[in-house]
């Protein structure tokens, strides 16, 4: 019997590993009252919940959207169980929409930062997450960048704090490209499976 358990359980955990995308949104803490089950991106399911309290991502990475239609703050969910909206840095109990994200396989991050406007001023480069940028690489405001390789989050503060911006590959001449009204951007990290 022991052994058909660690052969069940070695199933289990193999299987969980090559889920699809998958996440479940709560009405209440603690994984508690009514729930809706997303396999798949969602522009509105506030008509199916009238608050998120807590959140479990079985399979990928999300983005969930404070409002419907992927718009208002942003909250990036990799694997695993957000008891409450603390967790995953929310500032209230709405959410109204959700994406998956397709995230290259086999990629490296790759990202440069620069401290003005269309890529002016000094520049930072790195492919390792990133705490605090004013530690690293003494600026005080991000205005540009170009994302090389991988997908990468922006962080308002230090220590991955605040409100969250994803931006995939491609180039941002100013914050506004990634969503963003002010070019405060404190800490950074990529997001790989």
């Amino acid at each position: 019997v022991l052994i058909c358990l660690q052969h069940q359980e070695a199933w289990l955990e193999q299987k969980m590993s090559r889920a699809g995308p998958k996440v479940t949104f709560y009405e209440d803490k603690n994984f508690l009252g009514r729930r809706y089950e997303c396999d798949a991106d969602c522009p509105d399911f506030h008509t199916y919940l009238n608050r998120c309290n807590s959140i479990r991502v079985e399979g990928g990475t999300w983005v969930a959207y404070e409002r419907p239609n992927y718009s208002g703050n942003m909250y990036v969910l990799r694997r695993g169980e957000y008891p409450d909206y603390h967790h995953w840095m929310g500032l209230n109990d709405r959410l109204g929409s959700c994406k998956a994200v397709q995230i290259p396989s086999g990629a490296q991050g790759h990202i440069q930062l620069f401290e003005k406007g269309d890529f002016g001023g000094q520049m930072f480069e790195a492919n390792e997450d990133c705490p605090s940028i004013l530690e690293e690489c003494h600026f005080r405001e991000v205005h540009a960048c170009r994302v090389l390789e991988g997908i990468w989050v922006f962080y308002e503060h230090p220590n991955y704090r605040g409100r969250q911006y994803l931006l995939p590959k491609g180039e941002y001449r100013q914050p506004v490209e990634w969503g963003a009204v002010t070019p405060a951007v404190q800490s950074f990290r990529s997001i790989a499976e």
